[in-house]
């Protein structure tokens, strides 16, 4: 699988079912069966991957309500996603035609 872009449309996965619990989400990986815990800006990026989203929107939005560099931003959020993907709890959506 090619590496992830700020140009990638990523998803939640539909193999995953997510709670939210005072400022942290709580994820249960459907195909491995273990739960994965986030919070702060990742809890963020989690919101916002409910919806089909481009890896930049994404990084946009972090920047607007964080305090984060650009640079430090884009290497956290594809390293993020990429280990979403990984696990089974985020997924690609393909290029609109």
């Amino acid at each position: 699988m090619s590496a992830l872009t700020l140009d990638t449309r990523v998803v939640a996965s539909r193999d995953q079912v997510a709670a939210d619990l005072d400022r942290e989400v709580i994820i249960l990986g459907m195909t491995d069966g273990v739960y994965y815990g986030v919070d702060g800006v990742a809890a963020r990026v989690w919101a916002l991957l409910q919806q089909p989203v481009t890896l930049h929107e994404v990084l946009r939005t972090l920047l607007d309500e964080f305090d984060v560099d650009e640079a430090t931003g884009r290497t956290d959020l594809l390293a993020f996603v990429a280990d979403l993907e990984l696990r089974g709890l985020a997924t690609r959506v393909p290029d609109r035609a």
